[in-house]
C-alpha cells in the first residue's frame, strides 16, 4: 500500500521476486554475457544471455532435466552434482557459440559459500569458459561429485533401511543405487565432455 506521495511502487518482477533491477543494471553496463543460474524446488537452469534493447538474447542453455534425457543420469535434477553438470552443459555450449567470457548472475539467490549456483559457475570455469568467482565460495570437489549423498546413503542403508528407502525412493525407482553417485557423476561429466571435446577449454576456432 502507498505510504504517501513520496512512495514509489516497485517494479513487477521486484515485487515477485523475480529481478533485483540494481544487479541487472550494473551487469549490463559491463558490457558482458551473464552467466545466470537459477534454481527451483527440484531443478537447475543455466542460460548464457547477451542483454539488449528489445530483451535479454539467450546465446546458451541447459536444464538439468537435459542430464536425465539425454545422458542418463539416475542422481537428483535439483542436487549438488546436478548443478555442476548442469553448469557444465551450458557453458560449452556457450563456448560452440563463441562466448570466452561472462559475469556471474544469481538472481535473488542468496550467495552462500558452496551453495548450488557456485557449483555451476565453477563448472563453467572448469570447462574454459572464464566466469569470476572466488575459489572460497565454491563448493568441495567431495561434495560436487556427491560424496556427501552417497554417505548419507551408506549411514542410512546400513542403520535404517526403511528410511533409506523413503529418502532415495526417486534413485531406487531408477535401479540406481545412490551409494555409487560419485563414480556415476564422473561418468556423466565424461560423456558431457566427450560431446563437447573441440571445444573444451576454450578451443575455440
Amino acid at each position: 500500500m502507498a505510504r504517501g506521495p513520496k512512495y514509489k511502487v516497485p517494479r513487477r518482477r521486484r515485487r515477485e521476486g523475480k529481478t533485483n533491477y540494481y544487479k541487472r543494471y550494473r551487469m549490463i553496463l559491463s558490457g558482458h554475457p551473464r552467466f545466470i543460474v537459477r534454481k527451483t524446488l527440484k531443478h537447475i537452469i543455466v542460460q548464457i544471455a547477451i542483454a539488449k534493447p528489445e530483451g535479454d538474447h539467450i546465446v546458451a542453455a541447459a536444464h538439468s532435466n537435459e542430464l536425465a534425457k539425454k545422458y542418463g543420469w539416475k542422481g537428483g535434477l535439483g542436487n549438488t552434482p546436478a548443478a555442476y553438470l548442469t553448469g557444465l552443459l551450458a557453458a560449452l555450449r556457450a563456448l560452440k557459440a563463441g562466448i570466452k567470457y561472462a559475469v556471474p548472475d544469481i538472481g535473488l539467490h542468496a550467495p552462500v559459500k558452496g551453495s548450488k549456483v557456485f557449483a555451476a559457475i565453477k563448472a563453467a570455469n572448469d570447462a574454459g569458459l572464464k566466469v569470476p568467482v572466488s575459489d572460497e565460495v565454491v563448493p568441495s570437489e567431495d561434495r560436487i561429485r556427491g560424496e556427501h549423498i552417497s554417505s548419507w546413503a551408506k549411514i542410512l542403508s546400513e542403520e535404517n533401511p526403511e528410511l533409506f528407502e523413503k529418502r532415495f525412493s526417486l534413485y531406487l525407482s531408477r535401479g540406481f543405487n545412490p551409494i555409487d553417485l560419485p563414480s556415476h557423476f564422473e561418468e556423466i561429466r565424461e560423456k558431457i565432455l566427450s560431446d563437447y571435446k573441440d571445444v573444451v577449454g576454450g578451443g575455440v576456432e
